[in-house]
């Protein structure tokens, strides 16, 4: 039988590169003091040996434990099956990854997940957590913040004056939302519809809100609730087209909507955008480019929010919770009394395709 090579020790290491076993412990744990050519003739050796430093022994050094949990407020079904949570997801690995940490995936779908979730959390098994599709009765902020882990969220913020410090990262849903319901407009369209997503989700509400700006006393007839999945655009399509069938536009609150949407526009024989134009909200483009027609939609770049917010929270872990310096910053529609150093609010732009 075939033994396995015993594992590299940091006494090892300290006698490839002639240092002491404490100069190798400050070095591999990132510590200060060490000169820089020192630190070279360790990770050489480092390098060399093949070492890899004891996680449990780094904690105790560091008090780090190099792991993210990345909380997700909706049920598994919801988030394999929405492309929305994969690109974030891939936005957020990749920034974790690029600095050595661990993503700890946790979902949510009822009170007993919640107490689990906080308790996981208030365990000290990572450094902080990224939270992301919150409903504004949802129990775990309280939770998290009672566990006293730094936390940056997806989305704004939307539950109360006494978080108005909370970190986090948005787009611009209000303003995307408006030139959107613009750009029918100016196509001629008049009896424009709007097919929201869950009202009690800060980004559905500020869509709702952009819609209406765009609008001269809209038509209270012309909204209907959905819940960001295509079989809810087709529900709210059906009543939408019982209650108005003069429409002649539908905003969309997301893409997977829009293309539930286009199947019920599509089976009452209506022409898009002949007859009926249609704009989503996302530009998920195994969404928007697979529709029939291709999906005129509001482009957010969700990977690029979930790098964001890795990112943010590695820094304020790094600098003891203290806001980073050079990270993008915009007071955004509807956060005028945040702390602007924990906002990031990202831009929104319209890509015009075939269906409006």
């Amino acid at each position: 039988m075939t033994q396995t090579a015993p594992r590299p020790t940091l006494e090892a290491v300290a006698a490839r590169a002639g240092v002491s076993r404490a100069t190798v412990s400050r070095v591999v744990n990132g510590g200060d003091g060490v000169r820089p050519h020192l630190v070279e003739r360790v990770r050489r050796a480092v390098d060399e040996l093949g070492y890899v430093p004891n996680q449990a022994a780094r904690s105790l050094v560091t008090r780090r434990h190099d792991a993210v949990a990345v909380v997700i407020a909706e049920p598994e079904t919801r988030v394999f099956a929405d492309p929305f949570f994969a690109l974030q997801l891939r936005g957020i690995s990749r920034e974790l990854t690029a600095h050595d940490n661990q993503l700890v995936l946790l979902l949510t779908e009822g009170r007993d997940d919640h107490t689990r979730v906080a308790r996981y959390l208030a365990g000290g098994h990572v450094d902080g957590a990224l939270v992301f599709s919150l409903h504004l009765d949802d129990p775990l902020p309280a939770l998290i913040h009672d566990a006293g882990v730094p936390t940056v969220f997806g989305g704004r913020p939307g539950w109360g004056d006494g978080d108005r410090g909370a970190a986090y990262v948005d787009s611009d849903n209000r303003g995307g939302a408006r030139e959107a319901v613009r750009h029918l407009l100016a196509l001629g369209r008049r009896r424009i519809a709007h097919i929201t997503g869950p009202l009690d989700q800060t980004s559905a509400a500020d869509r709702l809100d952009g819609y209406r700006d765009a609008l001269d006393g809209a038509d209270d007839r012309l909204v209907a609730e959905g819940d960001f999945t295509a079989a809810g655009g087709e529900r709210a399509m059906r009543a939408l087209l019982r209650r108005c069938p003069d429409l002649d536009a539908v905003f969309a609150g997301n893409d997977l909507t829009a293309a539930g949407a286009l199947r019920v526009l599509r089976e009452h024989g209506r022409r898009v955008p002949d007859d009926v134009a249609v704009i989503g909200f996302d530009d998920m483009v195994t969404v928007a480019e697979q529709t029939d027609p291709p999906l005129t939609t509001v482009r957010q770049d969700i990977e690029e929010m979930g790098r964001l917010m890795a990112r943010l929270l590695l820094r304020r872990l790094d600098r003891g919770a203290t806001a980073p310096d050079g990270e993008p910053e915009n007071g955004g529609p509807g956060n005028g009394d945040q702390d602007p150093a924990a906002a990031v609010v990202l831009p929104t732009t319209l890509v015009r395709r075939a269906s409006a």
